[in-house]
C-alpha cells in the first residue's frame, strides 16, 4: 500500500519540489504552485466522496487538461475519485491504497511537470537521462 513516505520519495527527486504542511494536511509545491496534496473531506466535496476520503488515505495531482483526469476515472473508477472540489482544476484524486507504485510515481512526476517552469523540467530531464 502507497503511503504519503512515497509521495514523499518521489517528490524529493523533482527539482524545486518543496513539501508544506496545510490545513487538510500535506502539500507538495514546484515555485509556489500546487501540484500535489493530501486530500480532506471538506464540507464541499460530495458527501459520497467525503466518506472514502475521510476513511483512508487520498492524495490529489494537478493533470494538464481536465479530460487526463476524466480518462484516469474511466479506466480505473475503483482507484480514482469521480470528483472532489471544484478549487484548483483540473485535477484528480485517488485512494492511495489501490495505486501501485509506478502508478504513483507516474502521477506525481506529471503532476509536477504541469506546474513547473521550462528551466526546471529541462532540469530533470538532463538528470533522468
Amino acid at each position: 500500500m502507497a503511503s504519503l513516505d512515497d509521495v514523499r520519495a518521489i517528490a524529493a527527486g523533482l527539482p524545486g519540489s518543496e513539501e508544506r504542511a496545510m490545513t487538510g494536511g500535506a502539500a507538495w509545491f514546484v515555485r509556489s504552485k500546487l501540484y500535489a496534496w493530501e486530500c480532506h473531506p471538506w464540507p464541499s466535496i460530495p458527501e459520497d466522496m467525503r466518506e472514502v476520503i475521510s476513511s483512508e488515505l487520498v492524495v490529489g495531482v494537478k493533470v494538464a487538461e481536465q479530460i487526463d483526469a476524466l480518462a484516469l476515472i474511466e479506466m480505473a473508477p475503483e482507484v480514482f475519485l469521480r470528483t472532489t472540489t471544484r478549487w484548483g482544476e483540473p485535477k484528480v484524486a485517488f485512494r492511495m491504497a489501490l495505486i501501485d507504485a509506478d502508478h504513483l510515481a507516474e502521477l506525481v512526476t506529471e503532476a509536477w511537470r504541469v506546474q513547473a517552469p521550462k528551466y526546471l523540467r529541462r532540469e530533470f530531464d538532463e538528470t533522468s537521462v
